[in-house]
């Protein structure tokens, strides 16, 4: 079972420059992948496209060999989930409401819940740390507690697959840790997860694979210690990178080279 981009090309405008250029990918359940790179290098469109947010020019993206473009949407829905960096507004909804949204693909058509919906949004709740939130409204919570809930809603969809674009920028240390050992968990219960990042040590730390865009296109993939090392590190993001390996466990850390001979 596998989901797979292949080919993929796409461009905001005619004749615009492609965000995304010829991409091939296969990813794995029971796999967290990271996609990094630097700011404009097609991570969140090349997200956007694995989750049928977006339909490429080019290329394809296969569900168990299906076109993922032609499943019904809620079918869809009930195999990828998708957090983008920002959503719209949720007004008038209190957390648990929130949560429980991610639940809409599983329920009859007349949109009734069950037992089983009850028990995934706790534990989705349980997981992220937002079960003290539960009746609070959405709007009234911080920046990093709504973020929080967000990745709670896509937790309680219970997909085979979930995407998430940038589902730690918002959030502390320990926070980020948290978010990370839940995805890990999934990945260990039989889910892939694809997360878009800027945080390289995260990365390093938490992926089975790491992809690297630059302009657009796969510049490098592999285990965190192929592709965070210098070399390919200097071709995305110039020379002001310096990789170390991390004091306790066999993995590397990228630390900035500005100020240090100061």
């Amino acid at each position: 079972m596998s989901l797979e981009a292949r080919g993929l090309t796409f461009a905001y405008a005619e004749g615009a420059a492609p965000a995304v250029s010829g991409i091939d990918l296969e990813l794995n359940r029971g796999e967290l992948m990271v996609v990094v790179g630097p700011n404009g290098s097609g991570k969140s469109t090349l997200l956007a496209l694995l989750a049928g947010w977006r339909r490429p020019q080019t290329g394809a993206v296969l569900l168990d060999e299906r076109p993922l473009a032609g499943l019904p949407h809620r079918e869809r829905a009930r195999q990828v989930a998708y957090l983008p960096q920002s959503v719209a507004p949720l007004y008038d909804l209190t957390v648990r409401e929130v949560v429980a949204s991610g639940r809409h693909p599983h329920r009859g058509p007349w949109g009734l819940g069950n037992g089983g919906d009850r028990a995934a949004v706790a534990e989705a709740m349980t997981a992220t740390a937002t079960a003290e939130l539960a009746s609070r409204d959405f709007a009234s919570l911080s920046g990093g507690e709504q973020q929080r809930v967000l990745v709670a809603s896509v937790f309680a969809q219970q997909p085979r697959w979930l995407l998430l674009d940038e589902p730690t920028a918002s959030l502390d240390v320990h926070h980020r840790v948290a978010v990370l050992d839940v995805l890990r968990s999934a990945v260990e219960r039989g889910s892939g997860v694809v997360l878009v990042t800027h945080d390289l040590n995260l990365a390093a730390l938490f992926a089975d694979r790491v992809v690297l865009l630059v302009e657009g296109r796969r510049h490098a993939m592999g285990a965190p210690a192929e592709v965070l090392v210098q070399p390919v590190l200097e071709a995305a993001y110039g020379p002001e990178l310096i990789v170390v390996e991390h004091p306790e466990v066999p993995r590397p850390v990228v630390l900035p080279r500005s100020g240090l001979s100061r």
